[in-house]
């Protein structure tokens, strides 16, 4: 599959994903869409996406090493699925557990990896970030 129809494609799902997830009023929040769209870029292997989510002063105190690209690079995720979502009161941050399972290209071999997400909101450029970085995919 070319990267163009890739693209497309991923396009697609997030907007029948954005019709699934509304708010009360029907359309859906800023905080579903983002949820969404990083989802949907983990899902489809795509982590260079993935990794604009996470909070730039996180990306930049702790950058994505060559290793952790390559271990990126040689799995596909086959299953991204959410087991546990909790808003705190303020509904300024957000703590989600979410089961990924991969299958090593090497080998393939599937395993099961959870990855614990904190999100929080930024006020001043109404976004929505990922402060607990990419999951943690390397073998155990």
């Amino acid at each position: 599959m070319t990267r163009r129809l890739l693209h497309a494609f991923l396009a697609l799902v997030v907007l029948c994903l954005a019709a699934c997830a509304t708010s009360p009023s029907g359309s859906p929040s800023k905080r579903d869409l983002v949820l969404q769209n990083y989802a949907a870029a983990v899902r489809w292997g795509d982590f260079d996406e993935a990794w604009t989510f996470v909070e730039p002063t996180r990306r930049g105190d702790q950058p994505l090493t060559d290793l952790e690209r390559e271990r990126f690079k040689q799995i596909q995720v086959t299953g991204y699925e959410i087991r546990n979502q909790t808003m705190a009161p303020d509904a300024l941050s957000l703590e989600q557990t979410v089961e990924i399972r991969l299958i090593s290209r090497a080998t393939q071999v599937e395993r099961v990896i959870v990855d614990h997400q904190r999100w929080t909101y930024d006020p001043l450029v109404k976004r929505w970030w990922l402060v607990s970085g990419l999951p943690d995919i390397s073998p155990r």
